[in-house]
């Protein structure tokens, strides 16, 4: 064995060694953070889910869901499908209630579409409709949020009350309140999901469709 091996087998190891450190920090930072988050819900259990919180599904399911998601987020626009195949796979056993962390610039303001189209009764439609045309108007940076406004009339918005209600108080309050309880939480990035009660970790898609299935067997 030369010695050029012997350094390359060094630091091929050291490399190695390093990454499992680093894996282990993450994985401590991550218990850790979870316990917090745990601790703060038994002190205040309605920072999960306030009375405003939309609701998809059965509002009765014994299986809770909850998202904290951002409508410009494209990992929430990839979860979509899946968390609205589960409610139709699920659909008296499961229950979806959506919290808003809009973290990307305009994301306000597409918050505020979705809550003038929930006032009249066009939420579904108008939430499928901004993340499916996502691409076309959240542009990180520069977002065309008339584009926005523009897809979500034709989802069925109207737009012309949708633009006198926009700033209606109750929507600004349901804004303020979901960003103060994303601090509590901690929540850092999205989509963020809770499942009775309980933050899911190490979130992949199937991993999701897993623990809610597994939930809702369990019921």
């Amino acid at each position: 064995m030369n010695r050029r091996t012997i350094v390359i087998g060094s630091l091929v190891l050291g490399a190695a060694a390093f990454a499992g450190g680093a894996w282990q920090v993450a994985r401590r930072r991550e218990a850790a953070q979870t316990a917090a988050v745990a601790e703060t819900l038994q002190a205040q259990p309605d920072a999960l889910v306030r009375p405003h919180s939309p609701i998809l599904g059965s509002a009765d399911a014994p299986v809770t869901l909850v998202e904290f998601f951002d409508p410009s987020c494209e990992a929430c626009r990839a979860f979509h499908p899946a968390v609205s195949r589960l409610l139709r796979d699920h659909p008296e056993q499961l229950r979806v209630v959506l919290r808003y962390a809009p973290f990307h610039q305009g994301s306000d303001e597409a918050v505020r579409i979705l809550e003038a189209a929930r006032m009249q009764d066009r939420f579904v439609p108008v939430l499928d409709a901004l993340l499916d045309q996502q691409p076309r108007w959240a542009a990180h940076g520069a977002p065309r949020l008339d584009w926005a406004w523009q897809v979500a009339g034709e989802a069925g918005l109207d737009l012309a009350k949708a633009g006198s209600d926009r700033l209606h108080p109750a929507i600004t309050a349901v804004l303020n309140q979901d960003m103060a309880d994303v601090e509590v939480l901690q929540i850092r990035g999205t989509p963020t999901f809770f499942l009775n009660g309980e933050r899911l970790t190490d979130l992949s898609i199937e991993k999701l469709r897993a623990a809610v299935t597994d939930a809702v067997n369990a019921q």
